[in-house]
């Protein structure tokens, strides 16, 4: 088929649907091409992007496939055409790939995989485990997503948290209550089987050739959801409510789990020892209580970089304007993101990190009196508010000693001081952005309205985070302001304390993704510190998933 890239389309001739885009996108590619409508047998759109480099010249950029009437030897012969004119630019003949999950076989285990935690790692492990035929159970703490979504938003209205099942923990994981995003700086050929999964189960087909494609978290329960009863359809087994407590090893090796469920309705836990040999470890970056099991186990962990600050919130309507121009507001460019990062000369920088147009400062706690932000988004992205992770990084060489739990211990840390600062039940200390530049304490708020769902407490967020974050936040703030104008406005919001960004370990993994100290150990996904997202945590689950069966059935699979 021909490819062509860099299809260039005014935003203003696409009204937000998909019949207009298309519309748009196919009057883009004859003109192109040099054809007639009669010429194309078919259009895939691929990949789109906002060109907003020239903010009173802002496009939209399309790269599509196209079959052509008359077949290869028909574009063929077009790209020769094209050439010869010197106008072949952008143009290419391609043959697409199509990843796939592995083929099924039968089980030849007598003991069932287990992976440990349904967020976006364990799920797409275990959904291809099953499509092989293991069978896998697979274990949640927490609730289904469709039960969570009541949890969360019981917590937001009592300030009753259920530490086995809030943003963190339950069936989704952390993403799902967060923005949906689904954007990563990382390149797979699994990225399109993840995405093809997700639009099987609900998502909107944007999401297949969006640059920055996002779901929503009122969406995403429903799809993941959706996927665990594929998992059951394919032979395995979801358990909610169910909590990994311990390993069983047997001369290095894993020969059991034990684990504890708790009925919902009685509310009765019994406890469980589970035989496996085969134990996929993707317990999330906030399942503390699992490193400090693995650590009392003797497992291999290691400390890795990971990042800590502040959610700042602006008007969405403001971060447009600075965007888009006079091009703001128009549906084919909907919410403007931005994507920020400063460099400071002595080595340290912040960075936006889960930037959510048209969202909200959400309360991510897991812990008792400890306060966790981070943000979310609706699929229509049209609150109005932007939201953004600003954060710094932690190196190993910034915590105390050589224990690889003491980052676990920093965010605590940081955590309880910012529950104390917002005066209990789970409001946030809260400052703004000109008097934390002044270093002053905050009074009341400015034009915005802080979106977090428990409240604020106006003050100062210093004493939330070490010294060299909020220095280095001070520093670069007025430099992230020459990259999007506005970002450094008096009023715009900070809240703290955002410190989940990821995990702060790594569950060191040979080649064949096992743990280096226990055989039948697979650590995966963020919590084991080989992804930071929903896309790289997915992929790394089907990575995961691939080892292991190339584990169990050999390489023919």
């Amino acid at each position: 088929m021909i490819q062509v890239s860099n299809l260039r389309v005014n935003p203003r001739t696409v009204d937000g649907t998909q019949s207009s885009e298309l519309r748009a996108v196919t009057h883009a590619l004859l003109k192109r091409l040099h054809l007639h409508q009669a010429d194309i047998q078919s259009i895939d759109l691929i990949r789109r992007s906002i060109d907003a480099r020239k903010r009173n010249n802002v496009h939209l950029l399309y790269t599509v496939h196209a079959n052509l009437v008359g077949g290869t030897n028909a574009e063929r012969a077009l790209l020769t055409k094209l050439t010869a004119r010197h106008d072949e630019k952008n143009v290419s003949l391609v043959t697409p790939t199509h990843p796939h999950y592995p083929s099924r076989k039968n089980n030849p285990l007598e003991q069932r995989v287990v992976v440990v935690g349904a967020g976006c790692a364990g799920l797409f492990c275990a959904l291809s485990l099953a499509k092989a035929g293991l069978e896998p159970l697979l274990i949640e703490r927490g609730d289904s997503a469709s039960r969570r979504a009541q949890v969360v938003d019981y917590f937001n209205k009592t300030a009753q948290l259920d530490p086995e099942s809030n943003i963190q923990f339950g069936v989704g994981g952390a993403g799902t209550f967060s923005d949906g995003k689904l954007a990563t700086g990382t390149k797979s050929p699994l990225h399109r089987l993840i995405m093809e999964t997700l639009v099987g189960h609900g998502a909107s087909q944007d999401i297949l050739w969006d640059s920055h494609p996002h779901v929503g978290s009122d969406v995403l329960p429903q799809i993941v959801d959706g996927i665990c009863t594929d998992i059951t359809l394919l032979g395995g087994e979801v358990r909610c409510r169910t909590k990994l407590v311990d390993l069983v090893l047997s001369d290095g090796k894993v020969s059991a789990v034990r684990v504890l469920t708790t009925d919902p309705t009685t509310q009765l836990t019994t406890e469980q020892t589970i035989p496996t040999q085969h134990v996929v470890l993707a317990s999330g970056h906030s399942a503390r209580d699992v490193f400090e099991m693995l650590y009392r186990k003797h497992i291999f962990l290691e400390r890795k970089t990971f990042a800590m600050g502040v959610r700042i919130e602006h008007l969405q309507a403001d971060i447009d304007r600075s965007q888009y121009g006079p091009f703001a507001g128009l549906p084919s460019l909907g919410a403007a993101p931005y994507k920020l990062v400063s460099h400071l000369d002595h080595g340290r920088s912040a960075f936006s990190f889960c930037m959510c147009p048209g969202g909200f400062v959400v309360a991510a706690a897991s812990e008792p009196e400890g306060v966790v932000t981070n943000g979310m988004s609706l699929a229509a992205r049209d609150g109005k508010n932007a939201n953004s992770g600003l954060l710094v990084n932690v190196f190993a060489h910034d915590l105390p000693g050589d224990n690889p739990l003491e980052g676990l211990q920093l965010q605590r840390t940081c955590e309880h001081t910012a529950f104390e600062l917002g005066g209990g039940d789970f409001k946030a200390p809260a400052q703004l952005v000109g008097d934390f530049l002044a270093n002053q304490r905050s009074s009341a708020r400015g034009k915005i309205e802080p979106s977090y769902a428990r409240g604020v407490t106006w003050g100062k967020v210093d004493a939330c985070l070490p010294t060299y974050i909020t220095d280095t936040l001070r520093a670069c703030i007025p430099q992230m302001d020459t990259q999007l104008r506005g970002f450094a406005v008096a009023d715009a919001v900070l809240t703290g304390v955002e410190s989940r960004s990821s995990s702060p370990i790594r569950v060191t993994r040979t080649p064949s993704c096992q743990s280096i100290t226990c055989d039948g150990l697979y650590p995966c996904g963020e919590g084991a510190g080989y992804a930071g997202g929903i896309m790289s945590a997915a992929t790394d689950g089907l990575r995961v998933a691939q080892a292991l069966i190339t584990n169990v059935h050999g390489k023919d699979n």
